[in-house]
């Protein structure tokens, strides 16, 4: 059941109404307005300000994507590993270990400053760089994506030694797609805007592909092999 709801229902909220910024619910007002919303905008207590669309919020679109609804740091997610170890087997200051993760695992603008040895789906991954459809535009970045797989990044990104019920030691990580996937992401919101059926928006960063269009292809293909390479860097690291 939702705590609250806004736009005669096509805004459902599970979060109280008078906790969210201004700014988000004039982006939620915008996306229920959008013609292709297939039936109401489901807000999530993490929600707050985001690029065209609000972050923490479920956007269902029928025969229509908006790449800013489905955010920029594409792929990004997090990943928990159980290791074989127990509370008792960690040491009472945890400092040594922390700056051997940090010199194994580059983080912020920090990539590898040397070839790694890949798993060969990875290598696969990688040599497909070429494939994608905006390849021409982010061409000059494929070393540096080469370099980036298995490094943190910055802004929310984590990584966690935690303890489970059972004092079980885990691994615990949040990363995304890194520079490439802000850059693919933020090159197909930018054609998006310039259709013509995104000219009338309220907001011109919530522009939208529609189905059976060369554009949606080309989004939904770079975005596939975007989610890949998330899933690849969290796997390294």
């Amino acid at each position: 059941m939702c705590i609250s709801e806004m736009m005669d229902g096509r805004v459902r909220m599970w979060t109280p109404l008078e906790g969210v910024e201004s700014q988000a619910l004039d982006q939620l007002k915008n996306i229920a307005r959008l013609p292709w919303m297939f039936h109401h905008v489901a807000v999530m207590p993490d929600v707050h300000f985001g690029k065209g669309a609000t972050v923490g919020s479920v956007i269902a679109m029928k025969d229509a994507i908006s790449p800013a609804a489905v955010g920029v740091d594409i792929g990004c997610g997090m990943s928990a590993s159980m290791t074989n170890l127990t509370a008792n087997d960690l040491p009472e200051s945890l400092h040594a270990i922390r700056s051997q993760i940090e010199r194994d695992v580059p983080v912020g603008f920090a990539s590898h400053d040397r070839d790694q040895s890949l798993p060969q789906a990875t290598v696969k991954l990688l040599n497909r760089f070429g494939e994608l459809r905006a390849y021409d535009t982010v061409k000059a970045r494929e070393q540096r994506m080469a370099q980036q797989v298995g490094t943190l990044g910055g802004g929310n990104h984590f990584i966690e030694l935690c303890l489970d019920e059972y004092d079980r030691v885990w691994v615990m990580l949040h990363s995304g797609s890194r520079n490439i996937g802000k850059e693919l992401a933020e090159i197909h919101i930018s054609k998006a805007r310039e259709l013509a059926h995104n000219q009338d928006l309220p907001d011109r960063d919530l522009a939208v592909f529609l189905a059976g269009t060369p554009e949606m292809e080309a989004y939904r293909h770079d975005l596939m092999w975007a989610q890949e390479y998330a899933f690849a860097n969290r796997q390294h690291m």
